[in-house]
């Protein structure tokens, strides 16, 4: 898993094909019992994502090349406390599109800024690729109502 494009691209296509696009229902039957399991499979590539929780939940991302782990995120966060179940559709309808607008050079959660309906979306992240960590949070006409932070790279 040395090309770093080829790895950024089957990330974005990866996280756009799962969550992004169809949140728990793109779930397969998970490993861990009580976890949310999403796949995405192009050739030799796999991206699995297994995580716990939903209004406060924490997981695990994983790429495999030919059955070989080459590249891995963990990641934590949720809806602030107090959020109605209305709410917090609201709030991961949102997240969802701005994951669907992650970028190439840094593929790990959405862009830098996304903004629509009284909704931000903010992501900021230090390193690349093979190492980075970062934090995002939503706020909803100001305030804050979702955040999570994020860290990985190429595991050996």
């Amino acid at each position: 898993m040395s090309d770093s494009d080829g790895l950024a691209g089957f990330l974005l296509r990866a996280k756009r094909a799962t969550y992004a696009a169809q949140g728990d229902d793109a779930t397969v039957t998970p490993l861990l019992p009580g976890s949310r399991q999403l796949e995405y499979r192009e050739g030799e590539l796999f991206y699995r994502d297994v995580y716990v929780g939903i209004a406060a939940f924490a997981g695990l991302e994983t790429v495999y090349r030919a059955s070989v782990v080459g590249w891995s995120m963990a990641y934590a966060g949720g809806v602030l406390a107090g959020a109605s179940e209305t709410q917090m559709r609201q709030v991961y309808a949102f997240l969802r599109e701005a994951l669907k607008r992650g970028i190439a050079d840094a593929p790990f959660r959405g862009p830098a800024r996304h903004e629509t309906f009284g909704y931000e979306y903010v992501n900021e992240w230090r390193g690349g690729i093979d190492e980075f960590t970062g934090a995002e949070l939503i706020r909803r006409d100001g305030a804050v109502v979702y955040q999570l932070t994020y860290a990985g790279g190429r595991v050996r």
